[in-house]
């Protein structure tokens, strides 16, 4: 063994006897004097080191005499004749050798008085010298943060030890294996550096002073850092060491990741948990828990596979399935929901537990959560029309169309995750509300003009996308409003009615003004009304003269009025145009209808007579329509039979009217009788004058008439059977086309006693009324 083994070795003892030996055998041996002064410094014998190191100088000047004489004056604490040895040193150095002298100056300095000022001073030395000596700078300043690190931990300043660990671990100097490259051999020879196992240190180090810190994601992380790159001989060395580190620093981890948790610290949680699962092979619960804080910090693809992982795990719980769902609900990716729902359900239907199957009722089975749905579609769809244009798609749906888009819908899928899983806020309102929500829609009130688009145009088609005719273009317009309000559905009378099927056809009229009614909105396109036109335009339109646009206006409770290039009437961006007086007053003056009865109409048999004189001079295209598009205002369900003729379809309808209510103003007509029954009128424009109003009694005249039957008890009891004998009758009605009426009165203008023969007991009277005579 050379002595300079035996210093690399760290067996000072033999290397200093053969560096003695070679003194005694050469007294002028200058070189053995700073060799053993450097032995000394080792073993912190300072004065025996200045000794030598004076000696050799003594003999010969020389780089390595001054380099010992430097060092064991900083080990006494000599600063100033120190660094005037280390000058004088410099003078002996050639250019490869003045930054391994300057490096060992600064490790001298720091051995003497530990501080930061040495490590700034080499990375000020390594930046000034890019292309010389840099690996040595790296690797003195790896060891000085090391050296710093194990200071501070000896002070309990845990979180400055990490610090300066971790500075050393970063250094790209610091081999990873046992070896020491030989520019490093002369730290290791004259202070005794064990850059073996530096590296290792130095992360261990790290690990522990971060654990001690309370930074434990950190202290895991760099466990597994320093495992990632150690070689295999290492990491046998240390495994007792590694094991038992792995497995406190993981307890630890996971309780704390718990608690931030807990606390709403998501980030910090995900962190901890994080750093458990990267270091072992960790369990179900820790990925559930990670999935967990994920998704409250809404990492929806992170948590998705974390809870994949679970179910990886854990097949036989239904954790994992759970939080994939809710992954999957936080991405709105609810058709994959839906399935990890059913995959949960279907684990705790199987389950036999107690615990498990007290879980399963937490939730509402698939069926259940479909027949709840499918009822509220079905509630909401029976007021709706049977055929719907899409205005997303432009597509005409029928209602099994329709029905199958909102299955589709995210809408139904977030209805049926919700119903499923039970939550506490959600009520059947709810269900009702949302449904409603997706399937409003918008109904056109028009004037038919030129060739409209049926259904056979554009089934089948996108209305968006056909050739741009009169009638298209119009319905186009319809559609493209619709959307942009926001509404997926709407509907006009051109087009989503099939004609062709009477049993549709029939369906449709009778329940058009329902629809109406319980539509969302009714454009009106009033394409006789110019842009940009003043008030009156509106009262002038052939709309109002229509005979479908009547019940159309009445049925509808939020309308708004389009001009002929699509703008709203007046420019009023109103909601609703019913709420908006001046409009309401114009259609007043247009229709003759009261505002309130145009605001607030309830279909019914209540004022049939006014309601009949409403509609009078209204006129329809099909003859048959007169009758029909008043089915709704009279809220009545008849028959659709095109071709009876117009006073064929009146009568039925008035005839319904009588014998449902038992109000006979419909009788009070002025014009050409019908065939229907004589007591009935041929057309609607009879009801044009106003009804008739019969005189009435102020009420003192009906107190003094009263007074004066008192005084007759022969005329109170007369009066008596007469008013029992009214209370009696029964109510007006038909039956086969005759009209049966229990009484009919008369105003009385003048009554005579006729006289008989001598031998005749009785005498009769003769009643004069309104021109008309009867005995």
């Amino acid at each position: 063994m050379t002595a300079h083994n035996a210093c690399v070795a760290g067996d000072l003892s033999t290397a200093e006897q053969m560096f003695t030996q070679d003194i005694n055998t050469g007294a002028n041996n200058y070189t053995s004097y700073a060799n053993r002064s450097f032995v000394m410094a080792r073993k912190r014998a300072w004065d025996h080191a200045l000794q030598d190191a004076t000696k050799s100088i003594s003999i010969q000047p020389s780089l390595t005499g001054y380099i010992s004489k430097g060092i064991a004056l900083y080990g006494k604490g000599h600063i100033r004749d120190a660094r005037t040895a280390f000058d004088l040193a410099s003078t002996f150095a050639n250019e490869d050798s003045k930054i391994m002298l300057l490096l060992i100056k600064a490790i001298a300095i720091f051995n003497a008085d530990p501080h930061e000022e040495s490590i700034i001073f080499v990375q000020e030395l390594a930046a000034a010298c890019p292309n010389h000596g840099s690996l040595a700078c790296r690797i003195v300043e790896a060891y000085l943060h090391v050296q710093l690190g194990i200071n501070a931990m000896n002070d309990a300043s845990h979180n400055l030890a990490a610090d300066h660990f971790s500075a050393a671990v970063k250094s790209s100097a610091l081999p990873s294996t046992s070896t020491v490259h030989p520019v490093c051999e002369d730290f290791v020879v004259l202070f005794g550096w064990d850059l073996k196992s530096l590296w290792q240190n130095a992360h261990q180090k790290r690990c522990i002073a971060l654990r001690q810190a309370g930074r434990l994601a950190e202290a895991l992380n760099s466990y597994r850092d320093m495992m990632d790159k150690i070689d295999q001989n290492t990491k046998a060395n240390c495994l007792d060491w590694s094991n038992a580190f792995k497995e406190e620093c993981s307890a630890l981890c996971l309780v704390d990741g718990d608690a931030a948790f807990a606390a709403g610290n998501y980030d910090s949680a995900i962190n901890l948990y994080s750093a458990v699962i990267n270091v072992s092979s960790a369990s179900d619960a820790v990925f559930a828990n990670r999935s967990r804080a994920r998704l409250k910090k809404m990492l929806w693809t992170e948590a998705l596979l974390d809870a994949q992982k679970v179910i990886q795990l854990n097949p036989s719980s239904h954790v994992g399935y759970k939080l994939k769902l809710t992954a999957f609900q936080g991405s709105q990716r609810y058709d994959e929901a839906i399935a990890a729902f059913r995959m949960m359900f279907a684990v705790l239907e199987g389950a036999h537990d107690a615990k498990m199957q007290n879980l399963r009722k937490r939730y509402a089975s698939p069926s259940e959560s479909e027949g709840v749905i499918r009822s509220a579609i079905d509630r909401q769809l029976d007021t709706a029309p049977l055929r719907l244009l899409n205005t997303v798609t432009g597509l005409l749906c029928d209602r099994e169309a329709q029905i199958s888009a909102f299955k589709t819908s995210a809408e139904h899928n977030e209805l049926w995750l919700s119903w499923s899983m039970k939550r506490a806020n959600l009520r059947m309102e709810h269900i009702t509300k949302a449904v409603a929500t997706y399937f409003r829609c918008i109904m056109l009130s028009h004037r038919w003009e030129g060739r409209e688009p049926l259904l056979q145009d554009i089934q089948g088609k996108n209305v968006y996308k056909l050739k741009s005719i009169s009638g298209i273009v119009k319905l186009q317009k319809f559609c493209e409003i619709a959307r942009n309000l926001g509404y997926r559905w709407a509907w006009s009378d051109t087009c989503c009615i099939d004609k062709s099927s009477n049993v549709e056809l029939q369906q449709s009229l009778n329940s058009m003004f329902v629809w109406y009614q319980h539509s969302a909105l009714t454009i009106v396109y009033l394409s006789d009304v110019l842009p940009s036109s003043k008030s009156g335009a509106l009262e002038m339109s052939e709309w109002n003269k229509r005979g479908w646009t009547f019940q159309e206006l009445l049925a509808s409770k939020v309308l708004i009025f389009y001009q002929k290039d699509w703008t709203p009437y007046l420019n009023d961006r109103s909601s609703n145009h019913k709420k908006s007086t001046a409009i309401m007053e114009e259609l007043q003056v247009a229709t003759g209808i009261d505002r309130r009865a145009l605001v607030d109409f309830a279909p019914g048999m209540s004022g049939a007579r006014e309601r009949l004189q409403w509609a009078s001079n209204r006129v329809t295209t099909v003859q048959e329509d007169v009758a029909y598009s008043l089915f709704g205002v009279f809220d009545v369900r008849l028959p659709v039979d095109y071709g009876e003729k117009k006073a064929n379809a009146l009568g039925r309808l008035l005839q319904e009217i009588v014998a449902r209510s038992g109000d006979i103003s419909a009788l009070d007509w002025v014009g050409q009788s019908s065939e229907f029954n004589s007591c009935l009128p041929a057309d609607i424009t009879s009801y044009t004058a106003p009804p008739c109003a019969l005189s009435s009694m102020s009420e003192d005249e009906i107190q003094t008439k009263v007074s004066l039957m008192r005084k007759n008890t022969v005329t109170v009891d007369l009066a008596s059977k007469v008013y029992a004998l009214l209370k009696s009758m029964t109510a007006p009605r038909f039956a086969n086309r005759r009209l049966h009426l229990p009484c009919i009165s008369f105003h009385v203008t003048e009554v005579r006693q006729r006289h008989g023969s001598t031998q005749e007991t009785h005498s009769s009277m003769e009643l004069k009324r309104m021109g008309f005579k009867t005995c």
